[in-house]
């Protein structure tokens, strides 16, 4: 089975965890709507929702097989309750379709706002 997943930080081409999308598909970069904001967690980064003040954050799609998913759920800490895979709502012309990514959970009280976009 095929995943359309939103990435926006280290998974992202040239990204240090990049090596996990390799044999996947790249399908085009995309924008979310303005309902997140994204902060600095060091090394990575953490998107969260911000429905009132959230900002459109920079990302690529990608279709990964059950494999790759089940790699990027590891990463992510599903398990540990970190982030969760959810929808993620981006802008058109990919407002259509159904596509997921990762939502961090924990507190992110302190950390830096990195704007828009997660350099890699």
């Amino acid at each position: 089975m095929k995943h359309n997943v939103f990435v926006y930080g280290t998974l992202k081409r040239g990204g240090s965890n990049h090596h996990l999308m390799v044999g996947q598909q790249f399908v085009t970069t995309a924008q979310t709507e303005p309902a997140y904001k994204l902060y600095s967690l060091g090394d990575y980064p953490a998107l969260v929702d911000a429905p009132r003040d959230g900002s459109p954050i920079e990302g690529e799609i990608w279709t990964v097989d059950n494999d790759c998913l089940a790699k990027l759920d590891r990463l992510e800490g599903l398990e540990e309750g970190l982030y969760k895979r959810v929808p993620i709502l981006l802008q058109p012309p990919h407002n259509a379709s159904v596509i997921e990514g990762y939502i961090y959970l924990l507190s992110i009280a302190g950390r830096r706002d990195c704007g828009t976009s997660w350099p890699v």
